[in-house]
């Protein structure tokens, strides 16, 4: 008998941030071999910055999928990442995707950097 482990996932992805990134797929053509990559860089005025893109999968790379997207996630940015919740607002003072991430210890005041 065989086992089935299944990944827990990593991230979540609102209805409002699937809608927009499949519009971009669309609007965008992107190819059908590339995934929606979620990562960490460093820079920012917190210490890192999200990484956030469609890719190709690479040898580091965990394949996950969500909601119906395809996510890859670098195995060493999941320490970073785990838990955290991207959305899509459209306001009138902030337009575009959102970090929700429960493991930053501090972010700015635009939200796209955290320290950790």
């Amino acid at each position: 008998m065989t086992k089935t482990i299944e990944k827990i996932q990593p991230v979540t992805l609102t209805d409002g941030a699937i809608k927009q990134l499949e519009r971009i797929r669309t609007e965008e053509n992107i190819p059908d071999g590339h995934y929606l990559r979620v990562g960490v860089k460093g820079g920012g005025c917190s210490g890192f910055s999200y990484v956030l893109g469609f890719d190709t999968k690479t040898e580091n790379d965990e394949v996950y999928e969500i909601n119906g997207i395809k996510v890859l996630l670098e195995r060493a940015h999941a320490i970073y990442l785990l838990g955290m919740e991207i959305d899509w607002v459209e306001g009138l003072n902030n337009r575009g995707f959102t970090f929700n991430n429960p493991n930053a210890k501090s972010t700015c005041g635009c939200g796209s950097s955290f320290s950790a």
